[in-house]
C-alpha cells in the first residue's frame, strides 16, 4: 500500500509520460526504413550496411510525409531506380540528394507531385541517360549531375542547353561517353540534327469585343521535330485546339471579359528544350457597376464604388437628378486599378444637411453604360434631428 502511495499522483503521471515518450520513439524508429534516420522533416540514409535497395518510404504510422522537406541518401550501391510513386507522398520536399550510390534510372513522372523541389543532387551515380521531362514542371535552383557515365546522345543535350542558359553557382564539369567509350566534355558536345525548337504564333488583332470569337494559328519547327501544345493558363472562355504535325490552331468562343489581359502561348518542345510565342488578349466590354454602397466616414466622407469596363469608363455623378459639378470639396477618387476594374469613391469634405439626397453614378464607354443610385442622409436639419445619419440604398429598374 505504501508503494502505491509513493507512485501515485504527480510521480505516476511523470512515469506514464516517460513511457509514452519511449513508445513514441519506438514507433518512429519502426516507421523509418532500415539504414536510415528520420525526423519530422528529414530522412537521412547514409549507412551502406545493410543499405537500402528501394527508395525510402515512411510507414503510415509515422509522421506525416507531407512534412518531409529534405531527403539525403549516400553510399547506397544497391539503390538503382526511382519509381513513379516513390516520392508522391513527399509533396513538401525541397531538397533531394542521392550521391555515391547506384542510381541508374528515374521514372518520367517521378517528381510529378513534388512541385516544391528546389535542389536536386545526383552526383556520382550510374545514370547513362536522363530526360528533361522529369524536371520541366519544376522551378529548380540547382541540378547537380557530376560524375555520371552519361552516353553521348541527343537525349542529354538538354543538360548542355540548361548549363548555357541557366548556369549554376558552381560550374559543373560534365562528360559523356561516345561510341568509342571516350570521355567527351558536354560543353563541347555536338550532335547532328539535335537543336532547340522554335514556335511562331500568327495572331490577328487580339483586341476583341466580349462575346465574340477568335482563332489563333501557330507553326513550330525543329530537329528533332517538336511537339506543339497551347498554354492558356486559367482562361475562362470556351476554347478548343487542333494540331496536325507542326501546325496548330486555337479557337476561343464567346469570349469573357474576365479573360482580358490573359496571356496565351504556343509552345514547341522536343528532347533538347522548348520555345514559346505568346500574345495577350484584350477584351472590350460595356461598363458594370459591381459595387455601390452607403457613405462611410474616415478622414473624409466617401461613397465607395467598383466599376468594371474596357475601355476605361467615363464616370458621371448626379445629385438629386442633376449633374453633380465636382470641386475640391466633392470629387471622384480612384484608389485601386486592377486592369479593367476600378475601385474608388465619391469623396465629400465635411458634408452637411445640404448634401443629403440621392446620388447616382453613371459609367459609360463606347460599348454601353450602367448606373446605380443610393440615398444618403449625412446630417439632420439643425434643431430637428442633429447627429442622425440615415443610409438607404435605392434600387433602379433596368
Amino acid at each position: 500500500m505504501s508503494s502505491w502511495t509513493r507512485w501515485h499522483g504527480p510521480a505516476m503521471a511523470r512515469l506514464w509520460g516517460f513511457c509514452w515518450l519511449i513508445v513514441g520513439f519506438w514507433r518512429a524508429a519502426l516507421a523509418c526504413p532500415t539504414s536510415c534516420k528520420c525526423s519530422a522533416s528529414r530522412i537521412w540514409c547514409g549507412d551502406p550496411s545493410p543499405g537500402i535497395v528501394a527508395f525510402p518510404r515512411l510507414e503510415s504510422t509515422s509522421a506525416d510525409p507531407e512534412n518531409i522537406t529534405e531527403i539525403y541518401i549516400a553510399n547506397q550501391k544497391r539503390l538503382e531506380i526511382i519509381n513513379e510513386d516513390d516520392l508522391e507522398a513527399y509533396v513538401g520536399l525541397k531538397n533531394l540528394t542521392i550521391v555515391d550510390s547506384g542510381l541508374k534510372s528515374v521514372a518520367h513522372k517521378a517528381f510529378l507531385k513534388n512541385s516544391n523541389l528546389q535542389h536536386i543532387n545526383f552526383t556520382r551515380n550510374k545514370l547513362t541517360i536522363l530526360s528533361r521531362k522529369h524536371f520541366r514542371h519544376l522551378d529548380l535552383s540547382e541540378l547537380i549531375l557530376v560524375g555520371n557515365p552519361f552516353m553521348c546522345s541527343c537525349d542529354i543535350m538538354w543538360i548542355k542547353t540548361l548549363q548555357e542558359t541557366k548556369p549554376s553557382p558552381e560550374t559543373q564539369d560534365l562528360y559523356c561517353l561516345d561510341e568509342n567509350s571516350k570521355n567527351i566534355s558536354l560543353a563541347n558536345l555536338q550532335i547532328p540534327h539535335c537543336g532547340l525548337p522554335s514556335a511562331n504564333l500568327a495572331a490577328p488583332n487580339l483586341t476583341v469585343e466580349e462575346g465574340k470569337s477568335i482563332t489563333l494559328s501557330c507553326t513550330v519547327a525543329g530537329d528533332p521535330v517538336p511537339n506543339l501544345y497551347w498554354d492558356v493558363g486559367n482562361l475562362v472562355s470556351k476554347h478548343m485546339n487542333e494540331t496536325s504535325h507542326t501546325q496548330g490552331s486555337l479557337r476561343i468562343t464567346n469570349i469573357s471579359s474576365d479573360d482580358s489581359g490573359k496571356q496565351i502561348s504556343c509552345v514547341a518542345e522536343n528532347l533538347v528544350g522548348e520555345d514559346q510565342d505568346s500574345v495577350n488578349l484584350t477584351v472590350h466590354f460595356a461598363p458594370t457597376i459591381t459595387f455601390l454602397e452607403s457613405p462611410t466616414s474616415d478622414h473624409h466622407w466617401c461613397i465607395p464604388f467598383t466599376v468594371k469596363g474596357n475601355p476605361k469608363p467615363a464616370l458621371q455623378w448626379f445629385y438629386n437628378g442633376a449633374i453633380l459639378n465636382e470641386s475640391k470639396y466633392i470629387c471622384t477618387k480612384i484608389h485601386v486599378t486592377n486592369h479593367t476594374e476600378y475601385h474608388g469613391c465619391l469623396q465629400l469634405d465635411n458634408p452637411t444637411h445640404m448634401n443629403n439626397g440621392d446620388y447616382k453614378l453613371v459609367a459609360k464607354n463606347e460599348y454601353g453604360k450602367d448606373e446605380k443610385q443610393i440615398s444618403a442622409h449625412f446630417m439632420g436639419w439643425p434643431g430637428i434631428d442633429d447627429g442622425f445619419v440615415l443610409f438607404h440604398k435605392i434600387p433602379l429598374d433596368g
